[in-house]
C-alpha cells in the first residue's frame, strides 16, 4: 500500500464508488425473478453483451498469462490462444442464432432438449455438476491466483488479505445486482481494464532501461523473441504452436470461452440477447475486440520485462515475500515502476478486469445449479423469489470454493494447458450435434469419458511411462516426437473422437418426437437432418424448414473472411509498432478489404436466413 499515493486513492475510490452504485440500481429488479437475475430478461442490446464478453475474457490472470508465454517462448506462443478465432468466428456465424432460437436459460438446458429420457437428463446432471462445480471453480481459481499474485506484487498484500478485500467486493456486488449488474459493470470494467492495460504499456516503453520501442526491439533480450510465427526449421515448435492448433485444436478442443459451437457465458450472453441478430452482433464484436484490440499492450509490457527482470532469480529477489514464483508475476511486477495516478488507474484495471470475470463466472456457475440442478432435480415447483435466493447462495458458495482452489495452483499457463487437455476431442462432437441427428446423450457421455482419462495418462503419467517402460533419459524423451505437446493433442483427439463416435453408432437414436420438437425450435436443416424430415413426412408430421436454403456454407465462408481480416488487423498493428510499415500498411488494407468483404456476406446469409423465416417472423423482425 505504500506504492499508493493521494492520487491513486481517489481514483480507487471513484472505481469502487460507481461499482457498487451500478450494483445498487440493479438490486430491485434483479430480484424480480430468476430470468432478470441469470439473463437480464432477455432484452439487452448487442454492444452491451459484446462489451461484457470481451470484459469477461480480460480477466486478471490474462495479462499474466500473455506475459508468461511471451517470456518463455516469444511473441509467437499466443498461437496458442488465438488459434481459437475460428472457434469463435463460427459461433458467430453459425450457432449464434441457434442459441437465440433454442431459448433456454443456460447451455446446460440444451442437453434435455436436444436428446430424450434418462440418458439426456443424467448428461445435464452431470455437465452441471462438472461446469458448475469443477471446470467453472477452476476457472475462477486461476483468476484469483492471479490477483493473489498482482496485490502482493504489487501492494505487499498477503494471500489472504487479497482473498478477503477482492472476493467479499465482488461476491457482494454480484450477489446484490445480478447479471444486469454484471453487464453494466463489464461495460465500465473494460473501459478503465483498457486504459490501464495501453498505460501500463506507454509507461514500460518509456523506461530509462528500455529507452522506446526503437530499444526495446533492439534489445539481445528481446530480439528473439519478436517473431509472429515460430522459425519454419524448428519443427517441434511449428507442429505444436502454429500446426495444430490452426489444423486441430480450434474445433476439437472445448475451452472456456472458446467453445465449439458456444457455450457457457458466450451462450448466457445470446440467450440474454433481444433477437438473433443482436446475438450475432454481440460474438462478432467480441471476437474482434478480444483478438484484434487488446493483445498488443500486454506483449509490449511483457517484452519489456525481459529487460528489467530477466530471468527468475531476478523476480524473486524483487519480490522475496510472494509465494509461487513464476514467469507470469511479471507483469504485475512491471506495475510497480508505474508513476502515481497512472498505478492508481492500473491497479483499479486489474482489479476490474478481475471483478468482471469473476461476477460472469459466479452468475454463470449459480443458474447451473439453480436452473439445472435446483429446479430440475430438487424442487421444480420453487418460486421466483426462492429461485433467486437459492442463486444468491450458490454465488457465495462457489466465490469461496474458488478462494480455497486458487492456493493450490502455481501459474496461469499451466492451468490452461490443463482445461485444453481435458476437453481435447469433444469439440467436434460440440459442432456436430447440431446438424447430424445421429448423434445422441450416449455420444456426449462417451466424449467425457474417453477425454478425461486421456488427458490424466499425458498431464500426469505420459513421461514416466515413456522413462521408465522404454528406458529413455531425460534428455532422450525431450527431444523426441513423445514430448511434443501438439502431438500429444492429436493423439487425445483421435482417441476421443474414434471413442463417442463407436458409441453413437452402437446406441439407439433419440425419440422422433425430441428430435422433431427440436427441428422446430431451431429450424435445424442440412444433410445431418434430412432422415429426420423424411420420417416426419411419411409419418404425417408438418416440420416447417425442410425447404430451408442452408446457411451454413455462407456461414463458413464468413467466418473464413472473418478470420483473414481480423488476423490481419492483428499482426498489422504488430508491424507498425515494430516499424515496419510497408508490412504494417499491406496488411492494414487487407484487414479492411476482408471487412467489406465479410459486410457483403454477412448482409447475403441474413437475406438467406430472412426467406427461411415464416411471414409473421419477418414482420417482427423488421419491426424489432
Amino acid at each position: 500500500m505504500s506504492n499508493l499515493c493521494a492520487l491513486d486513492y481517489a481514483v480507487l475510490a471513484l472505481f469502487f464508488l460507481a461499482t457498487l452504485y451500478i450494483g445498487w440500481r440493479s438490486m430491485r429488479k434483479a430480484g424480480e425473478s430468476s430470468s432478470e437475475f441469470f439473463l437480464s430478461g432477455r432484452s439487452q442490446p448487442w454492444w452491451l453483451l459484446g462489451f461484457s464478453l470481451v470484459a469477461t475474457t480480460f480477466a486478471a490472470d490474462t495479462p499474466n498469462f500473455v506475459t508468461q508465454v511471451v517470456r518463455e517462448q516469444g511473441v509467437y506462443g499466443n498461437w496458442c490462444w488465438w488459434a481459437f478465432l475460428p472457434t469463435g468466428l463460427t459461433t458467430v456465424f453459425i450457432y449464434a442464432k441457434l442459441w437465440r432460437k433454442l431459448g433456454v436459460t443456460t447451455d446446460l438446458e440444451f442437453y434435455e432438449t436436444r436428446y430424450s429420457g434418462a440418458s439426456g437428463a443424467f448428461v445435464r446432471a452431470f455437465r452441471t455438476g462438472y461446469l458448475g462445480l469443477v471446470v467453472n471453480t477452476l476457472i475462477m481459481a486461476n483468476v484469483t491466483l492471479a490477483i493473489i499474485k498482482i496485490f502482493g506484487v504489487m501492494l505487499g498484500f498477503s494471500a489472504l488479505e487479497t482473498l478477503l478485500i477482492s472476493g467479499t467486493v465482488t461476491v457482494i456486488f454480484t450477489t446484490v445486482g445480478g447479471f444486469s449488474a454484471v453487464l453494466w459493470a463489464d461495460f465500465i470494467l473494460f473501459v478503465v481494464a483498457m486504459v490501464g492495460s495501453i498505460a501500463a504499456a506507454v509507461v514500460a516503453v518509456r523506461l530509462p532501461e528500455v529507452g522506446g520501442l526503437s530499444g526495446l526491439f533492439a534489445h539481445e533480450a528481446v530480439a528473439s523473441k519478436l517473431s509472429f510465427f515460430p522459425a519454419f526449421n524448428d519443427y517441434s515448435a511449428v507442429l505444436s504452436l502454429l500446426v495444430v492448433p490452426l489444423v486441430v485444436q480450434w474445433w476439437s478442443a472445448w475451452y472456456p470461452g472458446a467453445e465449439p459451437g458456444g457455450g457457457s457465458y458466450t451462450a448466457q450472453r445470446m440467450l440474454a440477447a433481444k433477437t438473433p441478430g443482436h446475438a450475432v452482433g454481440a460474438t462478432l464484436f467480441f471476437n474482434a475486440c478480444h483478438y484484434a484490440v487488446r493483445p498488443w499492450p500486454w506483449i509490449i509490457v511483457g517484452l519489456a520485462s525481459l529487460i528489467i527482470f530477466p530471468d527468475l532469480e531476478s523476480l524473486q529477489k524483487a519480490f522475496p515475500h510472494v509465494t509461487q514464483p513464476g514467469h507470469d508475476m511479471a507483469y504485475p511486477a512491471m506495475m510497480t515502476l508505474l508513476p502515481g495516478g497512472i498505478f492508481g488507474v492500473v491497479v483499479a484495471s486489474l482489479f476490474a478486469a478481475y471483478m468482471s470475470t469473476i461476477a460472469t463466472h459466479l452468475n454463470l456457475g449459480s443458474s447451473y445449479m439453480v436452473n439445472d440442478l435446483y429446479l430440475r432435480f430438487i424442487n421444480k415447483d420453487a418460486s421466483e423469489k426462492k429461485l433467486v435466493r437459492v442463486g444468491r447462495i450458490w454465488t457465495v458458495v462457489l466465490m469461496v470454493l474458488s478462494c480455497v482452489v486458487a492456493t493450490q495452483l502455481e501459474s496461469a499457463l499451466g492451468s490452461f494447458q490443463i482445461l485444453i487437455s481435458i476437453g481435447a476431442g469433444t469439440g467436434l462432437l460440440f459442432l456436430l450435434r447440431w446438424f447430424w441427428w445421429r448423434i445422441n446423450a450416449y455420444s456426449e457421455i462417451a466424449a467425457m469419458c474417453f477425454a478425461l482419462p486421456t488427458a490424466v495418462y499425458f498431464q500426469l503419467y505420459h513421461k514416466s511411462v515413456c522413462l521408465n517402460a522404454f528406458g529413455m533419459t531425460e534428455e532422450a524423451f525431450a527431444a523426441s516426437w513423445l514430448s511434443n505437446g501438439g502431438l500429444q493433442l492429436v493423439a487425445s483427439v483421435a482417441l476421443t473422437t474414434v471413442g463417442w463416435l463407436a458409441v453413437t453408432f452402437l446406441t439407439p437414436p433419440d425419440d422422433k418426437e425430441t428430435l422433431r420438437e427440436f427441428v422446430r425450435k431451431t429450424r435445424a436443416g442440412g444433410p445431418g437432418w434430412r432422415k429426420v424430415y423424411e420420417d416426419a413426412k411419411r409419418d404425417g408430421v408438418s416440420l416447417e424448414g425442410e425447404a430451408d436454403k442452408w446457411p451454413v456454407p455462407l456461414g463458413i465462408l464468413c467466418s473464413v473472411v472473418g478470420c483473414i481480416s481480423i488476423y490481419a488487423a492483428l499482426f498489422g498493428t504488430g508491424a507498425f509498432l515494430y516499424g515496419d510499415f510497408v508490412l504494417g500498411g499491406v496488411l492494414t488494407v487487407v484487414a479492411v478489404v476482408g471487412g467489406v468483404v465479410l459486410w457483403a456476406c454477412w448482409k447475403k446469409m441474413e437475406a438467406v436466413a430472412a426467406s427461411n423465416e415464416p411471414e409473421s417472423a419477418q414482420e417482427l423482425s423488421k419491426a424489432e
